[in-house]
């Protein structure tokens, strides 16, 4: 079965390809372009490392669940979700 496909790519990597111009509407958007200067932060200082304290801490079933359930919807960590729940928690009351 290999030797069939292996067949298949050689006829067609025997075609060539016939490069042409650009249509003139694509043309003229790149030569009118602008370069915009790289703006983004390099990956290593996307996300600042917290200091952080591992503690062991008792939690309902049905705050567990919740957390779960929407860590599962959302594709977040649920020990992240209820940190920054947490977090916003000590946010609001820290500065009043």
């Amino acid at each position: 079965m290999g030797q069939v496909i292996g067949d298949k790519v050689r006829k067609f990597m025997k075609k060539k390809i016939k490069y042409t111009d650009a249509p003139v509407s694509i043309s003229s958007s790149i030569k009118s372009s602008i370069v915009v200067d790289d703006f983004l932060p390099p990956p290593s200082k996307l996300v600042l490392k917290e200091d952080n304290s591992r503690i062991t801490i008792v939690l309902s079933k049905k705050s567990i669940s919740f957390f779960k359930k929407e860590s599962k919807r959302s594709g977040v960590p649920y020990q992240t979700m209820i940190k920054k729940v947490l977090d916003l928690y000590t946010e609001h009351y820290a500065h009043k």
